[in-house]
């Protein structure tokens, strides 16, 4: 079942670039999870389950490039976690070798440019949010770690 979340959320994740997209590139976006021309199959899928997911549970998908694609690249990788709305946390994650593939040449391809250069801006925005959350992080530390200091030096 895990494998089947992580497939709806990666299709859900690769359709979801087609509602901001220019309307001449909207249906590429939107076939790419189908075999109508370019399109994405998973080549492997490694799932590492943190916790059993029971019924009524909700969960959230949530997909990350782990790589940034190029424009010769004929891969994506994909890292997601599986979250448990009951429990608060992560239930599995995985890491996902996503193949381009050309349908009617029947190979493996490359994007289409103008996705490659899409999925380079998620990319460096990952990158950049994640640096920018780590120097928050660093900076609530150090608040936390002045306080402790300043009460361990309290006399009582």
């Amino acid at each position: 079942m895990y494998n089947r979340y992580a497939e709806s959320g990666r299709v859900n994740w690769a359709t979801s670039f087609a509602s901001h997209a220019p309307p001449e590139q909207r249906r590429q976006w939107l076939d790419i999870m189908s075999p109508k021309g370019i399109g994405l199959i998973l080549k492997s899928i490694k799932m590492d389950f943190k916790m059993p997911i029971t019924y009524p549970d909700t969960i959230t998908v949530i997909h990350k490039l782990a790589q940034r694609p190029t424009h010769t690249s004929e891969s994506i990788f994909l890292d997601a976690v599986i979250l448990s709305e009951t429990h608060r946390r992560v239930a599995a994650r995985s890491f996902e070798d996503i193949v381009v593939y050309d349908y009617r040449k029947a190979k493996k391809t490359t994007l289409p440019g103008f996705m490659v250069e899409e999925l380079q801006k998620i990319y460096d925005l990952q990158v950049q949010s994640k640096q920018l959350y780590e120097n928050t992080m660093a900076a609530l530390d150090l608040r936390v770690r002045t306080v402790e200091a300043s009460i361990k030096n309290t006399p009582e």
